[in-house]
């Protein structure tokens, strides 16, 4: 009976593989949409790979990856991938070419780097995306140099998606502070480092950090973090400007109360906060048009922006909102954070692995003259490119003779009250109708706001005076801020900062054609603002002068003056009793 069932066992048999192998292979058969979105993938990944760069320390000594941003060289990578390797860099492209390159600035609390490739002004470039955009479950894709193998320069490409989004890692004994970030579970290993995350469209939205953080593994974990490349924009024009940059506080201390609200804990006086209006018990209900539902989510967003920045914020007492448009501090005193550097810069490169790299070589003499070093910047020579051109624009407010002697600006307001200012090399004083105020100015003299209101006006005249004779060679620093938007939030300005005896001042221009359009002054780095605005010139005698002068102190009091007329005398050797006292010329 057996004998009898086999034949028929064995064609059931037969026939369910041949029915099983038919399902398979009509499964394996991918369809022509699946075909053309890998082929997309590819002609993506080929395209933009030519982009990324293998940064290696000059030494032949650690390194990792990086991604080129401009046609000129300008590249990005991580802070920890460059500190301790020199001011110069040897970098490698997928054309098999190991080219020179030259560290520009640094952001050591967001752990970033602006690095520039040199030799060549038509490199391959990324495009940026916009990190605000991603979701969770967005496919993405990392390159970079992981384990540093890649000796032919070719990147690696590791694929995953968007695991998370404004994930915050807190500092631990370290300035370091990962804030607002990208997690993905593409695969991220030591070398990676600096290296960009690509959207599938082949756009630049982040730049990849650390696998893990701290006291965890530094292998890959399945969760890696990216700096969002929104936030790497808001610091960018800085740190092309050869700076050390620092994040932004507001100066205040947030909590959650037992309601979940965000709630003022504590807040220093000193703040552009504070004085704006901002108190204990108030609840933060936005800031940077952003809703705020936890404290960490307040870290977040405050930790993308550069000290400086300006922002709108939203608080809630006793039911009522309110919102004011708030100047935020630094993070870090300048001496904590050049001392941060100087410390990690000591240390040896991060990625400092057994594995073969490229031979250094002698660095060619023509690239000597594009590293300055200067302290509180890493590299001051991109410093002076980018300030230079701006402080040109008003030089040329200077037409003809000398404008070094007593300056007479006469006017009236927009009531029509007569005003008169006076300013030489000593002191500045102006008559407002039957007021007189009194500044003067000097090594040791005490700066004070008047006319009171202003926050300065009489002192910030003199920052306006030295540009005009002297330039930057009259200020103890004189150097590229970065870029900010104007206080209407429509258009961005390049920054110069100047700093003379404690004032600081921060002059505004408009990109396109530098043209400066006012500026910010403190009389301390904790004072409030007096900000000074115009909208053009007009020519008086030998010198170009705005034709009114927008003035708006700390507590928002405002105040313009229209000239009719700015008188220049023939410098003469200065005296304190040349100072012009309430507005009148002494002899």
């Amino acid at each position: 009976m057996i004998n009898r069932l086999l034949p028929i066992s064995t064609f059931i048999v037969l026939l369910c593989l041949k029915s099983t192998a038919s399902c398979f292979a009509a499964e394996d058969v991918p369809s022509a949409a699946i075909l053309a979105a890998e082929q997309a993938r590819i002609d993506v990944m080929q395209r933009v790979s030519a982009s990324v760069v293998a940064v290696f320390g000059a030494e032949s000594t650690g390194g990792g990856s990086g991604v080129l941003i401009s046609p000129d060289g300008f590249a990005l990578t991580n802070f920890h991938v460059v500190k301790g390797a020199g001011p110069f860099l040897k970098c490698g492209l997928n054309d098999g070419v190991l080219y020179d390159a030259v560290q520009i600035g640094i952001d050591p609390t967001g752990d970033v780097a602006v690095i520039k490739l040199l030799g060549r002004d038509d490199f391959p470039v990324a495009a940026f995306g916009d990190s605000d955009e991603l979701r969770v479950g967005d496919q993405v894709f990392a390159m970079g140099n992981p384990f540093l193998l890649a000796t032919d320069f070719h990147p690696t490409v590791t694929f995953g998606i968007v695991s998370g989004l404004h994930r915050y890692q807190e500092p631990s004994g370290t300035i370091l502070e990962y804030t607002d970030c990208i997690q993905i579970d593409a695969s991220i290993n030591p070398g990676n480092s600096g290296g960009p995350l690509f959207n599938l469209q082949g756009e630049l939205v982040g730049i990849n950090g650390r696998a893990s953080f701290e006291k965890r593994g530094r292998v890959n974990v399945g969760a890696a973090y990216a700096i969002s490349i929104n936030q790497i924009r808001h610091f960018l024009d800085s740190l092309k400007g050869g700076r050390i940059v620092d994040h932004a506080t507001l100066g205040a201390t947030v909590t959650s109360d037992s309601l979940g609200r965000v709630i003022v804990s504590e807040i220093r006086e000193t703040t552009d906060a504070y004085r704006k209006g901002l108190r204990l018990n108030d609840e933060i209900v936005s800031f940077a048009n952003r809703p705020i539902g936890s404290v960490n989510q307040f870290k977040n967003i405050l930790g993308i922006y550069p000290s400086g920045s300006g922002a709108p914020l939203v608080y809630r007492r006793d039911g009522l909102k309110k919102t004011i448009d708030v100047r935020l501090n630094q993070l870090h005193s300048p001496s904590e954070l050049i001392g941060f550097v100087d410390d990690w810069s000591r240390r040896k490169p991060e990625n400092r692995l057994e594995s073969p790299q490229p031979q250094s070589k002698a660095y060619p003499e023509k690239w000597k003259d594009l590293f300055e070093p200067r302290s509180g910047f890493v590299n001051f020579h991109f410093n002076r490119v980018r300030r230079d051109p701006l402080l040109s624009t008003i030089a040329e407010w200077k037409k003809s003779g000398e404008i070094g002697g007593l300056w007479t600006i006469r006017g009236k307001t927009e009531q029509n009250i007569p005003v008169t200012i006076k300013i030489n090399n000593v002191g500045a004083g102006l008559i407002l109708g039957a007021d007189q105020f009194y500044q003067q100015y000097g090594e040791g003299v005490e700066l004070k706001d008047e006319p009171p209101g202003t926050g300065g006006l009489l002192a910030s005249l003199q920052h306006l005076r030295l540009l005009l004779t002297t330039g930057d060679k009259a200020f103890t620093d004189c150097s590229y801020w970065g870029t900010e938007r104007t206080q209407d939030g429509r258009s961005m300005v390049d920054i110069v900062r100047c700093e003379l005896t404690g004032a600081i001042s921060y002059w505004y221009f408009r990109p396109q054609d530098r043209i400066c359009l006012g500026f910010r002054f403190q009389l301390s780095e904790d004072a409030g603002f007096c900000e000074v605005s115009w909208n053009e010139l007009q020519s008086f005698g030998g010198l170009d002068f705005p034709k009114v002068l927008s003035v708006r102190g700390p507590e928002n009091t405002r105040w313009s003056l229209l000239l009719e007329a700015v008188e220049i005398a023939a410098p003469t050797a200065p005296t304190n009793t040349d100072a012009p006292k309430g507005g009148e010329q002494s002899d």
